[in-house]
């Protein structure tokens, strides 16, 4: 055996040590591998029903707000009646009303306005009281 076959002897035990240091690293990497796969396949498997249940559930909501819609609708429309029943109600009513208490109103400003001006007619002393 010369220097030369010592020298790869040597370097042969080196590489199976390095190899055997990186083996262990290597191992635990394929673990790891296979356990992140593991873990996705289980998301892949829980997510479609999930979707299928979102997907359900989003067309409930639908359903509702197509319901909230027609209720809002028909609130929309019982509004608008009230209001065009109430301007039917002040065109007719209101306006013959406001005119009847104006009248009123005018002829008890009058009647007040005349008896007050005869009560005070009276009690001013005429010229020949007065002397």
């Amino acid at each position: 055996m010369g220097i030369g076959d010592i020298a790869g002897l040597i370097a042969a035990i080196a590489f199976a040590v390095l190899a055997g240091f990186l083996i262990y690293p290597l191992i635990r990497l394929g673990k790891l591998l296979d356990q992140v796969a593991l873990t996705i396949r289980q998301t892949g498997d829980h997510a479609l029903p999930t979707l299928d249940e979102s997907v359900t559930t989003i067309k409930q909501v639908n359903r509702s707000l197509e319901d909230v819609n027609r209720i809002s609708a028909a609130a929309s429309t019982t509004a608008n009646n009230v209001g065009a029943l109430s301007d039917l109600y002040g065109s007719f009513l209101g306006r013959p009303i406001i005119k009847a208490a104006a009248v009123w109103y005018a002829a008890k400003e009058t009647a007040g306005s005349f008896f007050a001006g005869r009560a005070k007619h009276r009690d001013q002393p005429t010229d020949a009281q007065g002397e």
